[in-house]
C-alpha cells in the first residue's frame, strides 16, 4: 500500500451501452485495493434509456439537463439501495466516486462532455463525491479514457508482469501494464455500444442476449476491411473514442 488510509470509496458507473448504474465497495488507498465490498447493478428504466440514449452526441439543449439531473437521482437511490441491502450507513463511506455519462468525447478537439450533478449527488446521498474526472485531463491535452486503467494496475499489483486486461464494454479498451509501474492503454476499437443500438433500431431489444442473433449471421468483409482501413488503427497511442464512432450512420 502507499502509506496513506485506505478510504471506504464507493464507485460508480454509467456505462456507454446504456445498461444501467454499476455501483460498487472498496476499500483503497488509492493505489491498491485493500479489501472488497459489496456491488450491484442496477438497470436502467427503459424509458430512461430512451431519454439518456437521445441525448447523446448533445452538449446542452432541451432536455440535456434534465436527463442529467434524473440519471444523477438515479445514481442517488442505488446508492441508497446498496447500502441498505447490506446494512450500512451514509457515514460508513468515506468518498463516492462519481464518472457521470458520456454524452460527447472528442479529445482531438479538447472536449469531453459528462452530464450528471455531483453536487446534486452529495446532497442526495449524504457523502462527499469527486466527479468529473474527464475534464481536466482532456484540457491538459489528455485523452480523458479509458478510465479503467489504474484500477486494472491495482488488481494486477501482486500478477507476474508484463500482462495485458482487455475490456470489451461499450468502446473496447485495452491495459498493458510492465514492470515499474509502467501502463499503456488506449481504446481499441468499437464495443458493445453500436451492437446494442443496433439491437434496439432492428430487433427492438436493448441488446443481444447470449450473443444470438450475432451467432445466426455472417461476418461482411467488406466491413470490416473498411473499418480497419480507418486511420484511426494506425495511430500510435494514447488515442480514444468516441460511443458512435464507427456508427455507420456517423
Amino acid at each position: 500500500m502507499s502509506g496513506n488510509k485506505p478510504l471506504a470509496a464507493l464507485g460508480l458507473m454509467s456505462g456507454t451501452s446504456l445498461d444501467g448504474v454499476d455501483v460498487a465497495l472498496l476499500d483503497t488507498d488509492g493505489e491498491r485495493v485493500a479489501s472488497f465490498g459489496p456491488a450491484r447493478a442496477f438497470p436502467y428504466p427503459e424509458d430512461f434509456r430512451a431519454r439518456l440514449r437521445a441525448v447523446l452526441g448533445r452538449e446542452s439543449g432541451t432536455g440535456v439537463d434534465d436527463v442529467g439531473r434524473e440519471m444523477t437521482l438515479l445514481h442517488a437511490r442505488a446508492v441508497a439501495d446498496l447500502l441498505a441491502a447490506n446494512g450500512l450507513a451514509a457515514s460508513a463511506i468515506d468518498i463516492i466516486g462519481f464518472s457521470g455519462h458520456t454524452v460527447v468525447h472528442r479529445p482531438q478537439a479538447a472536449k469531453t462532455v459528462q452530464i450528471g450533478d455531483g453536487a446534486l449527488l452529495a446532497a442526495a446521498a449524504a457523502i462527499p463525491v469527486i466527479a468529473d474526472f474527464r475534464s481536466r485531463d482532456v484540457a491538459e491535452g489528455g485523452q480523458g479514457a479509458p478510465l479503467a486503467p489504474l484500477f486494472h494496475a491495482a488488481l494486477a499489483g501482486g500478477l507476474e508482469k508484463p500482462l495485458a486486461v482487455l475490456n470489451l464494454g461499450g468502446v473496447a479498451n485495452v491495459t498493458w501494464i510492465g514492470e515499474g509501474g509502467r501502463i499503456l492503454a488506449f481504446d481499441t476499437g468499437p464495443g458493445n455500444a453500436l451492437l446494442d443500438d443496433w439491437m434496439v433500431k432492428t430487433a427492438g431489444r436493448a441488446y443481444d442476449a447470449d450473443g444470438s442473433w450475432a451467432a445466426s449471421g455472417e461476418v461482411d468483409r467488406g466491413v470490416v476491411a473498411a473499418w480497419l482501413a480507418d486511420d484511426y488503427f494506425q495511430r500510435a497511442p494514447p488515442k480514444s473514442l468516441d460511443r458512435d464512432d464507427f456508427c455507420a450512420e456517423g
